[in-house]
């Protein structure tokens, strides 16, 4: 599935080189002489519903996907990878080939090793270790495949962010629910593909390039709703404008880019009519989706949402609600679990049990409300941070009263739940100490490759064409994760 440039005007398609590029030039048709892959069309894309539903490679084994990004990263030794051993060596200096040689964000020296303050115990038939600091996860825990061996090539928030999201460290390629909805498409043409909830009062670090859609059209660009306030920033008409006024104001919009499309067939002329129609059909969509007062008390309640809130809880009722209306991506973002040990609030111990209780809160009920709604076998969830944190003391903190850990990229945990991954399954480990990965390692572009493969996507046919040559989310790298499929 490798979409072509968006515009349909004939002059697209007028060079030789495009013809000869195309799945129907020479190149296409001695290619399928060579007994090789078997040559597929590229997508056909109408530029007026860009968001229309496109088929997938192949049938996947969920629909839409609800990513949980705890902005700044838990610290994953306290909640989900119990390391015994490490316990029994707290307060020991850091052994030097775990740290010389190596940059952290905050520490240098030689630390001290930490061991974990939770208490950890195990859960279900699947034995999960799951800490104190997450009852409610931990009752699910046999529906959650985990994997105790994710690894990044970044340290710091921002670029591991990017990483994740985009594929590259740096800014400038879509994110990857631009990808997603550039390659299927979405169910309902009412709302968004791809929306973005943020709590914690701050953006991620990445800031807004973590849902950009890069050099793809900017239609399929994350669109960030609010559980407070109006739901779109600026989609609201002006005070004074009628909605007939509204209508004739897009018709002659629309008309004048038409013209000019016709004219210059610049590919995202038509997709900004798109974008407009998009928005005027939004105004109506999307303040009832997004108004949680027609939820139960009971549903309320088991979530920790309150209405008119900016919380977690509120967007994690918010993303079912948004995947129950067709919408293929909601990503959320939860900022504040940079678990330094600068203040009481980022201690491992009272400030982690206060910042997991509302989340551990809100993702079981999302869980549970998914199942019992029936969206649970056709929803990819995903829990994560972007990276991990260190097996030893912060080392600004070393010497207060708050326990704190720094950036680590080496290992960490996630757990995906829903349709297509096993459940109750324990993918990857770590060493004894939590400083490296002892079987089975996950890069970041390894999860997005068997992400797009649970939609029915081949991380390597999703392709865009862009200065010269063809991007992908996963880059050059990328291999599915084919145990922890169901």
């Amino acid at each position: 599935m490798k979409p072509l440039p968006f515009g349909s005007h004939p002059l697209a398609a007028a060079t030789r080189r495009q013809f000869l590029g195309s799945s129907f030039g020479l190149g296409a048709a001695a290619l399928a002489t060579l007994g090789g892959v078997p040559v597929r069309g590229d997508v056909a894309f109408d530029d007026r519903q860009p968001l229309a539903l496109r088929p997938s490679h192949y049938p996947g084994k969920v629909k839409q996907v609800i990513f949980l990004h705890l902005a700044g990263s838990p610290p994953h030794l306290d909640l989900f990878d119990y390391k015994p051993e490490l316990v029994a060596r707290n307060g020991e200096d850091c052994p030097d080939e775990f740290y010389e040689g190596k940059q952290f964000a905050f520490t240098s020296g030689r630390p001290k090793l930490l061991g974990t303050p939770r208490t950890f115990a195990q859960h279900g038939r699947s034995g999960a270790w799951i800490s104190d600091a997450l009852p409610e996860i931990a009752t699910l825990a046999d529906d959650l495949c985990f994997i105790r061996s994710m690894h990044t090539d970044q340290f710091n928030h921002a670029p591991a962010e990017m990483l994740l999201y985009t594929g590259s460290p740096r800014m400038g390629r879509p994110a990857m629910g631009s990808w997603i909805t550039y390659g299927l498409g979405t169910e309902n043409q009412d709302l968004p593909g791809f929306v973005v909830l943020v709590s914690g009062g701050s953006n991620p670090s990445a800031g807004k390039s973590a849902w950009g859609s890069g050099f793809l059209p900017s239609v399929f660009q994350g669109v960030q709703c609010r559980s407070q306030g109006d739901p779109v920033l600026y989609a609201s008409d002006p005070e004074g404008m009628s909605r007939e006024v509204r209508r004739t104001s897009l018709d002659a919009i629309g008309e004048l880019n038409r013209l000019q499309s016709e004219r210059y067939a610049h590919p995202e002329t038509m997709t900004r009519v798109a974008q407009f129609e998009l928005a005027f059909r939004m105004q109506m969509a999307v303040p009832e989706v997004m108004d949680i007062t027609r939820e139960t008390p009971e549903t309320l309640a088991a979530y920790g949402a309150e209405p008119g809130a900016a919380s977690f809880a509120n967007n994690c009722l918010l993303a079912r609600r948004l995947v129950e209306q067709g919408v293929r991506y909601v990503q959320l973002f939860d900022w504040g679990w940079d678990f330094h040990g600068t203040g009481p609030g980022e201690d491992i111990r009272d400030g982690l049990t206060n910042r997991c209780r509302p989340m551990d809160r809100a993702v079981a009920a999302l869980i549970r409300d998914l199942k019992e709604r029936g969206l649970f076998d056709e929803t990819l969830i995903i829990w994560s941070g972007e990276f991990g944190r260190t097996p030893f003391r912060e080392g600004r903190t070393a010497q207060s009263a708050q326990l704190g850990r720094d950036h680590f990229p080496d290992c960490y945990t996630m757990f995906l739940t829903g349709g297509g991954v096993k459940r109750g399954f324990t993918y990857g480990a770590s060493d004894e100490l939590g400083f490296s990965i002892a079987e089975n390692p996950v890069h970041v572009h390894d999860l997005q490759a068997t992400i797009l493969h649970l939609l029915g996507i081949d991380h390597l046919q999703l392709t865009h064409r862009f200065q010269g040559r063809d991007y992908r989310l996963t880059d050059i790298h990328g291999n599915l994760i084919e145990p922890i499929l169901a």
